[in-house]
C-alpha cells in the first residue's frame, strides 16, 4: 500500500514539475513576426528569455504591421517586440480601449528619424545643412521621372510617415519644387539607398533609425525647427488645415503587450520592462546581423551569449541561471560553464549540412556592376522613360476621359458586336474615373501599353526562331520556365538597384513576367500549321521569308494573338507588384489599403483592377479569334433561340 501512495506521488510530482516550470506565464505566447531586422532582433531576445528564462512556450505568428496590431488588440498574439509609440492609429484605438499596452523603453534615449543626405552630399555641398536650402541645392536631387522638378523619397506607402511628410513638404513650400516619390515598400527604399550611396549619388530621403542601413552608411540629417508637439499632432492628419513646420519628435520604442498578457503574466511583464539596449547596442547588432546573414534569432542568440551582464539585471536570478546554463556562458561573463553543454547554440547555429552559399559573391558581384555600371543602366532608364513611358503616358493624359471612354466602347462594340458589352465598357471606365481613380488609371495604362508593347517586340521574334530550331527550343525553354517560375522579389532588388525606382523597375519585371506565355504560344500556333500548306508554298517557289509572311503567321494567327492577350494579362496582374516597387497606378491604392488595413480602398481599387482586366480581356479575345471565327461569333450571337 505504501509502495503504491509513493508512486502515486512520485506521478503527482512529475506532472506538476513542467507546470512549476512555467509558472510565469501561461504558454504559449505568440509574438508577431516582424519584418524589420530591429524588430527582429528585439523579438529574438524576448523569445529567448520567455523560453529558457522562464520555460514558457513561444510561437511566431506571420504578418503584416497593420494585421498584427488588429490580431494583438484581439488577443489572437501576446506581444509586438518593437512598437514606435503614438505611430498608429489602429495601436493607439487598442489602447484607448485597454485592450493593448505599450510596455518598456526597449532603445535608450528614443529612436530617431528625419530628412537625410548622404554624408558626402554635404561635405561637398558646405551650404547645405537646413531644409531651407533645399532650394539652392535642388538641381542635386533631379528627378529621372520628371527632369523638370526634383525629388524626394518618401516613407514606405501606408506608414503614416508618409502623411506628415506629404504635409511638411507642402509647409515649407518645397512641393513646388520636389515631387513626393513614395517608394511603395521598405525594401524598395532601401535599395534605391544602398543603390546611391555606392554610387556616390545625392539622394534626399526620409529615414528612421535603430536600422541596419542607418549603422553601415554615413546619414546626415537635414535641420528642422524644434519639435512642436501641437504642430506635429496637426501635421499626422492627412487633412490637417495647419501650415506649420516642426522638427521630429524622438520616439519612444517599447514593446507592445495585450491587456490579458499583462494580467495573466506579471512577472514575465515586469520583466519586458526592464529590456533595455543603447542605440550603439542595437545599431551595432543589427549592423552585425546583416553583414553576417544571421536571422533576427541567430543573432539574438549571440546577443546574449556576449553580453551577460546587459540581460542579467532584467531577470530575476532563477531565470538568469537558468538562460546562463541554456547559454553556457557565466553570469559574469567571463568564463564559459560548458560549451558542450549548450544545446541551445548547437540547434540554432549548427547544421549537418556542408556550408554552402551563394549569398556573399552575388551580393559582391551585384555591388560591383552598380559602382562600375551604374551609369550605364541609368541611361537605359532614361532612354526609357524619355522615349517609351513619359510620351504614351503624356499621350493618355491630355485626351479627354470622355473620349478614351468612347474609344473604349466603339472598339468593345467593333470586336464583340454587342451593344451591351460597349456600354458596360464605358460604365465601368466612368466608374473607375467616379472612384477618384483615372489618374490611377492612366499611370496604370501607360505602364500596360509600353510592357506589352516591349513584350510583343521582343517575344514574337523568339518564338518563330523557337519555332524554326530544336536546339534553340532545348536551349530557350529552361529558361523560360525559371522566368515563369521564380518568385518576381527575387530579381527585383537587383533591377531596383540598377535602373532605380520607378516605373522603369516595375517595366523590366512586368516584361520578364509577360513574356514565357507569348513566346511559348508562338512557338506552338507556327509549329502547328498546316504542313500541306507550307509545302504547297514551296512547290510555287516561296521562300522562307514569303512562307512565314504569307502562310505561316496567318495560320498562326489565332495562337500568337492569345499569347498577347496572356501577356496583357500577366501584365495587368503585376499592377500591385508594381506599386511595391515605386511605380504609381492603381496598385498604389491596393498597397495603402494592406498597410492600413482600408477595406473600403482595397476593394475601390481591386474593383477597378477587375473592371479593366475584363475589358482588355473581352476586346484582345475578340479580336484574337481572326476575322472569319469573329463573324462566326457575331451570326451566332444573332441567331434567334431555338
Amino acid at each position: 500500500m505504501r509502495q503504491w501512495i509513493a508512486l502515486s506521488l512520485l506521478c503527482m510530482s512529475a506532472l506538476l514539475l513542467p507546470l512549476s516550470a512555467s509558472a510565469a506565464c501561461e504558454s504559449p505566447i505568440k509574438f508577431g513576426a516582424l519584418t524589420w531586422e530591429s524588430g527582429q532582433f528585439t523579438s529574438g531576445v524576448l523569445k529567448y528569455i520567455a523560453e529558457e528564462g522562464y520555460g514558457c512556450t513561444v510561437e511566431e505568428v506571420p504578418g503584416a504591421g497593420p494585421a498584427l496590431e488588429t490580431a494583438l488588440s484581439q488577443n489572437d498574439i501576446q506581444i509586438i517586440g518593437e512598437q514606435w509609440i503614438g505611430r498608429s492609429p489602429i495601436m493607439e484605438n487598442a489602447i484607448e480601449q485597454n485592450k493593448v499596452a505599450v510596455i518598456g523603453d526597449t532603445l535608450k534615449g528614443g529612436a530617431t528619424q528625419g530628412w537625410y543626405v548622404p554624408k558626402y552630399v554635404l561635405e561637398e555641398n558646405p551650404g547645405l545643412r537646413r531644409y531651407q536650402d533645399l532650394p539652392k541645392y535642388a538641381d542635386l536631387f533631379k528627378d529621372p521621372e520628371d527632369p523638370s522638378k526634383s525629388r524626394f523619397m518618401n516613407c514606405p506607402s501606408g506608414w503614416t510617415c508618409e502623411i506628415f511628410n506629404t504635409r511638411l513638404l507642402k509647409n515649407t513650400g518645397l512641393d513646388s519644387i520636389f515631387n513626393n516619390a513614395h517608394p511603395g515598400t521598405g525594401a524598395a527604399l532601401d535599395a534605391e539607398i544602398a543603390s546611391a550611396f555606392e554610387q556616390h549619388k545625392p539622394l534626399l530621403f526620409y529615414y528612421w533609425q535603430p536600422t541596419g542601413l542607418m549603422a553601415k552608411y554615413d546619414f546626415a540629417a537635414l535641420e528642422f525647427p524644434d519639435h512642436k508637439d501641437a504642430c506635429w499632432q496637426d501635421l499626422l492628419l492627412a487633412d490637417g488645415t495647419s501650415d506649420c513646420v516642426s522638427g521630429f519628435p524622438v520616439s519612444p520604442l517599447g514593446i507592445a503587450a495585450s491587456t490579458p498578457f499583462i494580467d495573466t503574466n506579471p512577472e514575465l511583464a515586469e520583466v519586458f520592462k526592464r529590456v533595455q539596449f543603447t542605440s550603439d547596442e542595437l545599431n551595432g547588432a543589427i549592423l552585425e546581423m546583416s553583414e553576417s546573414k544571421r536571422s533576427g534569432d541567430e543573432q539574438a542568440l549571440v546577443f546574449l551569449r556576449d553580453n551577460p551582464d546587459v540581460w542579467r539585471g532584467w531577470l530575476s536570478e532563477e531565470a538568469a541561471t537558468n538562460l546562463a546554463t541554456k547559454l553556457g556562458v557565466s553570469l559574469d561573463g567571463t568564463t564559459s560553464i560548458d560549451d558542450t553543454a549548450s544545446t541551445l547554440d548547437q540547434s540554432v547555429l549548427s547544421s549537418s549540412f556542408p556550408s554552402w552559399s551563394l549569398e556573399t559573391p552575388l551580393n559582391n558581384a551585384l555591388s560591383s556592376v552598380v559602382q562600375n555600371y551604374g551609369d550605364v543602366f541609368r541611361t537605359i532608364s532614361t532612354v526609357t522613360l524619355t522615349y517609351l513611358l513619359l510620351p504614351i503616358e503624356r499621350l493618355l493624359t491630355i485626351i479627354p476621359p470622355w473620349l478614351i471612354i468612347a474609344l473604349v466602347a466603339v472598339l468593345a462594340w467593333f470586336g464583340v458586336r454587342k451593344i451591351w458589352f460597349a456600354l458596360a465598357c464605358g460604365a465601368g471606365l466612368f466608374l473607375i474615373g467616379a472612384f477618384g481613380l483615372w489618374g490611377a488609371l492612366i499611370d496604370t495604362l501607360a505602364l500596360l501599353i509600353v510592357s506589352v508593347l516591349v513584350t510583343v517586340v521582343i517575344g514574337i521574334p523568339i518564338g518563330i526562331a523557337m519555332s524554326g530550331s530544336k536546339l534553340l527550343r532545348k536551349i530557350v525553354t529552361p529558361v523560360l520556365d525559371v522566368m515563369q517560375t521564380m518568385p518576381s522579389f527575387v530579381y527585383l532588388i537587383p533591377v531596383l538597384m540598377l535602373f532605380g525606382i520607378g516605373k522603369v523597375p516595375a517595366l523590366f519585371a512586368t516584361v520578364i513576367y509577360a513574356l514565357p506565355p507569348l513566346i511559348r504560344l508562338t512557338t506552338l500556333g507556327v509549329t502547328q500549321v498546316n504542313h500541306e500548306m507550307v509545302e504547297a508554298g514551296r512547290s510555287f517557289g516561296s521562300t522562307h521569308l514569303q512562307l512565314l509572311i504569307w502562310i505561316k503567321l496567318p495560320q498562326a494567327l489565332p495562337s500568337i494573338m492569345a499569347g498577347i492577350n496572356q501577356a496583357v494579362m500577366m501584365s495587368l496582374a503585376m499592377v500591385v507588384l508594381a506599386s511595391m516597387i515605386g511605380a504609381p497606378g492603381l496598385g498604389e491604392d491596393v498597397l495603402q489599403s494592406i498597410q492600413t488595413l482600408n477595406i473600403g480602398q482595397g476593394l475601390q481599387a481591386g474593383m477597378a483592377i477587375v473592371i479593366v482586366a475584363i475589358i482588355i480581356d473581352r476586346i484582345t479575345q475578340a479580336f484574337g479569334q481572326g476575322k472569319r471565327a469573329r463573324q462566326k461569333t457575331i451570326k451566332a450571337g444573332r441567331r434567334p433561340i431555338g
